[in-house]
């Protein structure tokens, strides 16, 4: 049974690039908007691992972290950002929040796929 991955961002271009590489590396993908949209998501998903943005609309990739954490069915739950962000602060907030790894776009598909492979075996 193929791993289920949740990709969370507002750009349709990066959440289809990303589907279609995680796909051909043979992982369910499931495509949300945005941090509301990828909470409704989880209330009836199971997903192994969950890529999101930093910077959306509504409800930006922090926030999402933090609410995704709050609940206790998704406490250790690999959660990666791939984002345009690359301060170190922004990571340590997110690491502060309960990210688990970070990737700077635009990104390198055999080096999602290994990172993917590395937090979901």
């Amino acid at each position: 049974m193929a791993k289920s991955i949740l990709v969370v961002d507002d750009s349709e271009t990066i959440r289809e690039a990303v589907s279609f590489t995680l796909e051909n590396a043979q992982y369910e993908v499931q495509k949300a908007v945005d941090g509301e949209d990828a909470l409704q998501m989880l209330n009836t998903g199971q997903y192994q691992l969950i890529i999101t943005d930093l910077h959306m609309p509504r409800l930006d990739g922090i926030g999402l972290i933090k609410a995704i954490r709050a609940r206790a069915e998704h406490q250790f739950t690999p959660i990666l950002f791939l984002t345009t962000e690359s301060q170190t602060s922004r990571k340590d907030e997110a690491r502060a929040a309960g990210a688990t790894g970070w990737i700077v776009k635009p990104f390198v598909p055999e080096k999602l796929v290994a990172v993917v492979q590395k937090l979901i075996r």
